[in-house]
């Protein structure tokens, strides 16, 4: 596999932490307690704002909320070396500093995303169950492609079935690393590594246990 030496590399836990699971005040310790576990990426995912303007939460809007969550998580980020990403929002990671941005279909494009982070930024692009996407999101300069959902999942219920022999085809055709997500438990993550996965992308695995250091530790002895 060939990748860019001056990026973190995408491989390892790559905890989402997800407002689905956490309020404004445990983020910052929740996130810390995952790379205590062994989280090697996180990132940072709010798909919930949008319903909570104009209030959000403690009498901030929620933009102040999110902007004032991205910018703790990336201090926490650079202070264990480990890369923060930003799920969909392009200009919160360049006004943050984050060390990129994951975009799904519905969100600004790959070249868009790449004009505004620069060449050093990660980003990271959904390929849902299609090969064909993530060649092309390859080719335009993706630095990792994710594919999922492998198992059921409570976080994404409808989203489309991936399958290994996807990892196994994507893991030949492909120079860059890649990303499962979806119903990833330490049970049946084995599975996805060894059809080519480079990391397990976890949101309730580890966000949504009563000790998410204890449930990270758990992924991470997967990468042993």
């Amino acid at each position: 596999m060939s990748t860019n030496t001056a990026k973190p590399p995408i491989r390892g836990l790559y905890a989402i932490a997800d407002r689905a699971y956490l309020d404004a005040a445990s983020f910052v310790p929740a996130v810390r307690a995952a790379l205590d576990g062994g989280a090697r990426v996180i990132q940072y995912r709010d798909k919930l704002a949008a319903a909570s303007e104009p209030q959000g939460w403690g009498g901030h809007t929620a933009s102040e909320q999110r902007r004032t969550i991205a910018h703790e998580l990336n201090r926490l980020c650079l202070e264990r070396g480990a890369p923060l990403l930003i799920n969909d929002d392009v200009a919160l990671a360049a006004e943050v500093g984050a060390a990129g941005v994951h975009i799904g279909r519905d969100d600004p494009d790959l070249a868009a995303a790449r004009h505004l982070l620069g060449d050093a930024a990660i980003i990271g692009v959904s390929c849902y169950n299609e090969l064909g996407r993530a060649r092309a999101a390859a080719a335009a300069g993706a630095d990792y492609v994710a594919f999922g959902r492998f198992f059921p999942s409570r976080t994404k219920p409808h989203a489309v079935q991936a399958t290994t022999e996807l990892l196994r085809a994507a893991h030949e055709t492909l120079r860059v690393p890649i990303v499962a997500i979806g119903g990833i438990t330490p049970e049946n993550g084995r599975a996805l590594l060894d059809a080519g996965a480079d990391a397990l992308a976890v949101i309730e695995g580890v966000f949504g246990q009563p000790d998410i250091r204890a449930a990270a530790a758990r992924y991470a002895a997967l990468f042993s």
